[in-house]
C-alpha cells in the first residue's frame, strides 16, 4: 500500500471519529424539552368556602322540598329560585381563588377570570379590600383574600404586647441576664422575627408572599405578556336564565 493511499485513510477514519464524537446517543441540554414551570400556590378563604358549603345545603334542602312536596305553582318557583341562587352562591363563596406561580398571577373573581404577568402589575394594595393594580392603572379586586379589620386588630394588640415584654425584659434590674441575652443573643432574632411574621393577619400574610414574587419576579423575561380578563358565562348565564324564569312566573301570576 503507497503512502498516500495511507494517508487519505487516517484522513477518512480520522473524520468518522469526529463524527462518532459529535453525534452522542444522549440529546444535548439544549435539545432536552423545558422544565415544567412552578406549581400554582393556590390561595383561597376558608370562611367564605365553610360558609358557602353550608348555605348551599340549606338552599338545596328548601328548595328540593317546595320543588318535591310543592303545589301549584310552587314547584315552578322552587326550580327558578335554584336556577338563580346555587350559581350565585357558587360565584361568592366557593369560586373565588387566586393562583401564583413564577410567571402570573391568575385572579378567579365570581363573575371574572384575570390573567396577569407578573411584568404587568405595578402594585399589591391592602386597604378595606385587597387588590391588584396594572401597569396601565386598572384595579382588580382579589375576592379570595378578603381583609378581616378583627384579625389586624387582634395582631397589633399582640405585636404591642411583645414589644411591650421585649422592653420589660430588657430593662436593668428586670430578669436578670436572661432578658438581655433574649434581646442580643440568637434568640433575640427569632423574636422579631415572630413578631414581623407570626403578630400579622393572615390575609396580610397572604399579601406579603405575593409582593415577594412581584419584586423577584417582575422584571423576568418569561413574566412578561398582556393581561387577559375573560368573563364567566358559565356562571352568569344560569343566574340569568333563573332571574328570567323567575319573573315570567311572577309576572303570569
Amino acid at each position: 500500500m503507497s503512502a498516500g493511499s495511507r494517508g487519505s485513510r487516517r484522513a477518512v477514519d480520522g473524520v468518522g471519529q469526529n463524527r462518532a464524537m459529535t453525534t452522542p446517543d444522549h440529546p444535548s441540554p439544549a435539545s432536552q424539552p423545558p422544565a415544567p414551570a412552578a406549581r400554582d400556590r393556590i390561595y383561597r378563604s376558608p370562611l367564605g368556602m365553610t360558609g358557602g358549603v353550608l348555605l348551599l345545603l340549606l338552599v338545596l334542602w328548601l328548595g328540593f322540598d317546595a320543588l318535591f312536596k310543592g303545589h301549584g305553582r310552587t314547584p315552578w318557583l322552587a326550580l327558578a329560585g335554584l336556577i338563580l341562587v346555587v350559581p350565585l352562591i357558587l360565584a361568592f363563596t366557593l369560586r373565588p381563588a387566586v393562583f401564583a406561580n413564577a410567571d402570573r398571577l391568575r385572579v378567579r373573581n365570581p363573575f371574572r377570570v384575570i390573567t396577569l404577568p407578573w411584568g404587568e402589575v405595578a402594585s399589591l394594595r391592602s386597604g378595606y379590600t385587597n387588590e391588584v393594580v396594572t401597569e396601565s392603572g386598572a384595579k382588580y379586586q382579589l375576592w379570595a383574600i378578603p381583609v378581616s379589620l378583627r384579625a389586624r386588630k387582634k395582631a397589633a394588640r399582640r405585636r404591642q404586647r411583645a414589644a411591650a415584654e421585649a422592653a420589660r425584659g430588657g430593662m436593668p434590674g428586670g430578669r436578670g441576664g436572661r432578658g438581655g441575652g433574649f434581646g442580643a443573643g440568637g434568640l433575640g432574632g427569632y423574636g422579631r422575627g415572630a413578631d414581623a411574621g407570626s403578630a400579622r393577619a393572615e390575609t396580610d400574610k397572604v399579601i406579603d408572599e405575593l409582593r415577594e414574587l412581584l419584586e423577584s419576579r417582575g422584571k423576568e423575561a418569561s413574566a412578561q405578556g398582556e393581561v387577559t380578563v375573560r368573563w364567566a358565562y358559565e356562571v352568569a348565564a344560569p343566574a340569568v336564565a333563573g332571574a328570567v324564569l323567575l319573573a315570567i312566573l311572577l309576572a303570569v301570576g
